[in-house]
């Protein structure tokens, strides 16, 4: 992610920071599905030292804390408002791109949900969290695979994150450093009255940081019927979701 990119989607992410709670429950569906992976890879019940990194609304930060024991959690974010997640959960907050802030100490546990799809190297990040873990430390990360928005990338849509990976990418990006525990995806779909709906969606949820395309009346009747054509079904239009998710602990 460019320090251009980064911006525009800070500047996204912070403008639907109050709406994207409510609305994001795919992003729920993931952090729970995450949690569940930790325990059903045999983690432990007790993390001396937590690094979330992208806590936005707190969807998985809430789940750590009713899972786990995490006397230190560290959350970081790139939207300067997820300060409030911080303070509803009794955390340390960390504002600012994940790859240039100071990560803390001694981590027991970096733990993301619904990231680092935005980053344009995923490896990258993932290198990080293996030099910042201590031996045994745990990692439980996930994205989006090439499928997500499948709808919107078939119609000429530019909203679409950079890092989109497959769960075998996200696989050999550890495997060395970690023993992998657990790796998988799905594919998922929620469904809209209208085109027009998919786009607020979008819009409250940030996830269109990336688009760059200026609607005009014409444009904008060219997408809605293009999209119903395409995507039309009896409940509405689809958008696709494709989570992926790996846990693994350090050699």
């Amino acid at each position: 992610m460019t320090a251009q990119l980064a911006d525009k989607v800070q500047r996204s992410f912070s403008r639907s920071f109050q709406t994207y709670n409510d609305t994001a429950s795919q992003q729920a569906w993931v952090a729970r599905k995450l949690i569940s992976e930790l325990r059903r890879a045999g983690a432990p019940d007790w993390f001396g030292t937590t690094f979330e990194l992208g806590c936005g609304t707190g969807h998985l930060t809430r789940l750590l804390r009713q899972n786990f024991d995490l006397p230190d959690l560290y959350l970081n974010d790139i939207a300067p408002q997820a300060q409030a997640t911080a303070d509803a959960d009794k955390a340390a907050f960390i504002a600012g791109d994940v790859r240039l802030v100071e990560w803390p100490a001694r981590l027991d546990l970096v733990a993301s949900a619904s990231m680092i799809q935005w980053m344009e190297d995923p490896a990258h990040l993932l290198h990080q969290a293996a030099d910042a873990l201590e031996t045994g430390g745990w990692l439980a990360i996930s994205g989006f695979g090439p499928r997500q928005y499948q709808e919107l990338t078939q119609i000429g849509s530019t909203a679409r994150a950079p890092g989109l990976c497959t769960p075998e990418a996200l696989k050999a990006a550890i495997d060395g450093p970690f023993k992998v525990l657990t790796v998988g995806e799905s594919i998922r779909q929620s469904f809209f009255a209208t085109p027009r709906d998919v786009l607020k969606y979008l819009r409250r949820t940030g996830v269109n940081g990336r688009a760059q395309k200026s609607w005009t009346r014409s444009t904008l009747a060219q997408f809605e019927a293009d999209y119903v054509q395409n995507f039309g079904t009896s409940y509405g239009v689809s958008l696709t979701y494709h989570p992926v998710w790996v846990t693994a602990q350090k050699r």
